[in-house]
């Protein structure tokens, strides 16, 4: 395809896939879409503290198989390998952020800042699991910031009593 050929018209199969992987759209906002995207994982958050023990466990397990597919298409849609618009992995990685930590306001902004200084900085391995291909490198790195980010909050929560 040359420069003066238009990409052609995404399916809407294909732009449900966008609308999914962009956080309904909030990752297209131009000002930090992974900061949009990670609030948007807040009430995802809650919603799965509601789950049984054994499915709050279990949800960052499915999420990162259902957002390896979705980054990965939304990646091949906007033609970078990993687009600041994607934002699903932001928003599957409160899964892990809070895995041991209940939702209440203090933990959700704890949470919220301390994910956004790892997913930003991207401390090993974070940085060397982003250079992993397609989807699973879009996720990998989220999912680790999300940890490091967990088990502080964890600790946070231990001494500090947030919740």
């Amino acid at each position: 395809m040359d420069a003066e050929t238009p990409a052609p018209q995404p399916t809407l199969p294909q732009r449900l896939l966008l609308l999914v992987a962009t956080g309904f759209g909030l990752g297209l906002i131009p000002f930090a879409p992974g900061t949009w995207g990670s609030l948007l994982g807040l009430p995802l958050a809650w919603e799965i503290e509601q789950l049984p023990f054994w499915a709050r466990i279990a949800m960052p397990l499915v999420l990162f198989a259902i957002g390896v597919p979705v980054c990965a298409a939304g990646a091949r849609l906007l033609r970078l390998k990993d687009p600041g618009p994607v934002v699903f992995d932001e928003i599957a990685a409160s899964s892990v952020v809070f895995l041991g930590a209940p939702v209440n306001l203090k933990t959700a902004i704890a949470g919220f800042v301390l994910f956004r200084i790892f997913d930003i900085t991207k401390p090993w391995p974070a940085r060397q699991l982003e250079r992993l291909p397609g989807g699973v490198g879009i996720m990998a790195d989220d999912y680790a910031a999300g940890a490091y980010a967990g088990v502080l909050l964890w600790l946070l929560n231990r001494w500090l009593a947030l919740s």
